[in-house]
């Protein structure tokens, strides 16, 4: 199983971005997934995270401006950012726990992406 993110980039404070990830494998199902972000000389934090059945929690620094949503037909994470502040810029990492068939039955994994990089100048 893999998670790819992309749609990260440079931009002006106040600007938006949509960052994508798309999760491909043996994969039955997924069940809550996430993104994350971790800033330089920080710890990763969580942004959003969204259950399989679409409900949705925001860290309070990105209530209002950041959407996170899930195409579950397309394995696909989404985070739409608006209103960037230089205080975003950093490493945002997609997470999945990821339901897979092995020979023993279903089994949940957690799994990350590589991250994408986003970067807000003032």
């Amino acid at each position: 199983v893999q998670l790819v993110e992309s749609g990260g980039g440079l931009v002006q404070a106040g600007e938006s971005l949509r960052l994508s990830c798309a999760a491909s494998g043996r994969i039955f199902d997924i069940n809550a997934m996430g993104w994350y972000r971790q800033a330089p000389g920080k710890q990763r934090e969580l942004v959003a995270d969204i259950t399989s059945g679409g409900s949705t929690h925001y860290a309070d620094s990105v209530k209002g401006r950041f959407t996170i949503s899930r195409d579950n037909a397309k394995n696909t994470l989404y985070l739409q950012v608006n209103s960037l502040k230089p205080e975003d810029t950093a490493v945002y990492y997609c997470n999945g726990r990821v339901i897979v068939t092995t020979i023993e039955g279903q089994h949940e994994f957690e799994y990350w992406g590589q991250g994408t990089q986003v970067t807000v100048s003032s």
